[in-house]
């Protein structure tokens, strides 16, 4: 094997990665390292995200890299996308929430449950970042419990109308496109494309946000918004299908976080070996190793973990209650992480010139995003038990 992982591989990952996967983690660290890294202090200061990199993530092939290639996409195994959503959150949470919601949340949905003119249309604009989407399903009342959505549609001639909100949707304030779930009369969940310029579509971006602020954020309102009969995804029908969409999300989760883990304890590492104490590297006491060998080990138990995962879900055996199990493991990981690490850096760790903090902040976040964490623990619970804890 010519090729190793970036980072942390005390077990030897690389043997257990082809040379492909290896590359599209080198390929995709190299370029967060030096076209994002630089921006990402400024623009999560600032409650921005930088938009101007999109057409390169595109061409880089980061937005629905797993889909078929004919629609201009990377075609990738579930593998090598989830290394790639490692180093894109290595950079920051709300840049791999930025691809992941691309790519799992509104192109492959698209792919999934659109027509094939559905899919012809969008899925090369959504793949070169040309045009970028949005995920509409959680509500202001209703996170864990989607099928408690009030969002509604009825068909009038040859339109559909839409109205109802959604919250808490990253990209909605810049989105060309949503992916909208709501109600039909029957009370059925089906899903909808609504393009920016309809009327009675808004998209009023959420402020004051102390976690994730390099992700845009917002609501989206829809008042008598119409749209013509064939913005109707044809195959999506029941909660199963958004759901499915969130597995897919989930998936790249589960990556994404050990980034930021990984970022944080290699940032831990070499700081305690220069920060000089007692005329000492604070690296050279007990306690900082304790704290070090704690993180490695974690990040260690979760690469395999999450590995295995990527496998199952290449060979179409993939459980959403692995998962849960897997999300569960990887975010607590990565938030105890981010913790620790920032007691080694001491008061350095609360500024923006270090990682530790922020990643800390959007793995706040993370925890209860896409499935809180006590809804994916009461999933395996279930799953352990045959007994359902939350219906």
């Amino acid at each position: 094997m010519s090729l190793k992982v970036v980072g942390p591989d005390y077990f030897d990952i690389s043997s257990l990665l082809n040379e492909e996967e290896i590359a599209i983690q080198n390929m995709t660290h190299e370029w967060v390292q030096d076209k994002f890294r630089p921006l990402i202090a400024a623009h999560f200061r600032d409650g921005t995200f930088p938009l101007e990199l999109t057409r390169e993530m595109g061409e880089l092939g980061f937005f629905g890299s797993t889909l078929p290639e004919k629609y201009g996409t990377a075609g990738l195994n579930s593998v090598a996308y989830g290394l790639m959503m490692q180093e894109l959150e290595r950079g920051d949470s709300g840049l791999r929430s930025f691809a992941s919601v691309q790519g799992a949340l509104v192109m492959w949905p698209i792919w999934k449950y659109g027509s094939e003119t559905q899919k012809n249309k969008w899925l090369p604009l959504l793949a070169s970042g040309e045009k970028i989407g949005c995920f509409g399903l959680t509500e202001p009342d209703f996170g864990s419990n989607p099928g408690g959505m009030l969002t509604r549609v009825k068909q009038d001639g040859d339109d559909y109308v839409l109205n109802g909100a959604k919250m808490w949707i990253t990209n909605a304030p810049v989105a060309d496109l949503a992916v909208i779930w709501a109600k039909d009369e029957s009370g059925d969940v089906k899903g909808f494309l609504v393009e920016r310029g309809r009327q009675g579509f808004e998209t009023p971006e959420i402020k004051g946000k102390l976690s994730l602020r390099a992700s845009l954020t917002g609501e989206i309102v829809l008042n008598n918004c119409r749209i013509p009969l064939e913005n109707k995804l044809p195959e999506a029908n029941g909660l199963r299908a958004p759901l499915g969409c969130l597995t897919q999300a989930r998936y790249g989760i589960n990556w994404g976080v050990m980034g930021s883990a990984i970022d944080c304890y290699e940032e831990a590492v070499e700081y305690a070996k220069t920060r000089i104490q007692f005329d000492k590297p604070i690296a050279a006491f007990q306690l900082t190793q304790q704290k070090l060998s704690e993180m490695l080990n974690e990040i260690t138990k979760a690469q395999f973990m999450t590995l295995q995962l990527g496998r199952l879900k290449d060979r179409g055996d993939l459980k959403h209650t692995q998962v849960s199990l897997s999300k569960m493991n990887n975010v607590r990981m990565a938030l105890d992480i981010a913790r620790s690490a920032r007691t080694i850096l001491g008061a350095s760790g609360i500024t923006d010139e270090y990682v530790s903090m922020r990643h800390a902040a959007n793995l706040e976040s993370v925890l209860t995003y896409e499935g809180t964490h006590e809804m994916h623990t009461l999933v395996v619970g279930e799953s352990i038990t045959g007994i359902s804890a939350y219906r």
